[in-house]
């Protein structure tokens, strides 16, 4: 099984740096999903207007061609509905494992507010929030993000050494 991994959870909860540093860890490339978007997407969003489901679409096609075609491989998106993992599933070209970056509004506002030179503002966090449906264990490792990145990383390295021990024959 080739490894193909998405960090998945609203915006600020840490997708880009704790996706890289795993990607450090195992040496699997690792590829923000913010740089997948439509720029028109990005204009909507940097002038604080939520994205819509037919905003998405494309975008999430594109995260799961990046899955099937660059694996093995590690994407940040924020994958907030069930629907749209389902179509990140559909097109990655072999099982994916979504790992679920939770934690608190408050947590994640105070996080999105000390970053710099990010196009997506704080105003849409609640957006973020209200969209989202957080997955069940059947569909995603959830790991709280108010912790220290080196923990979190951590817990992520044993979810997926544990995935992939029972796979036999798994590969990166």
């Amino acid at each position: 099984m080739t490894l193909r991994v998405v960090f998945m959870g609203v915006s600020g909860c840490g997708k880009s740096a704790v996706g890289a540093a795993v990607s450090k860890a195992i040496g699997v490339p690792y590829t923000d999903g913010d740089d997948l978007h439509p720029a028109a997407n990005v204009e909507k969003m940097r002038a604080g207007t939520p994205l819509t489901d037919n905003d998405r679409w494309p975008w999430l096609d594109r995260v799961a061609s990046t899955l099937r075609d660059a694996a093995p491989v590690m994407v940040g998106c924020s994958a907030l509905k069930r629907a749209y993992r389902d179509r990140i599933r559909a097109g990655a070209g072999g099982p994916v494992t979504f790992i679920h970056l939770a934690g608190s509004r408050e947590v994640i506002a105070a996080r999105m507010s000390r970053r710099a030179g990010h196009y997506m503002p704080l105003s849409l966090l609640d957006s973020q929030f209200a969209t989202l449906e957080p997955p069940g264990p059947d569909e995603a490792v959830t790991v709280d993000i108010d912790q220290p990145l080196a923990a979190i990383v951590a817990q992520i390295l044993l979810a997926l050494k544990a995935a992939r021990s029972l796979t036999p024959g798994s590969d990166p």
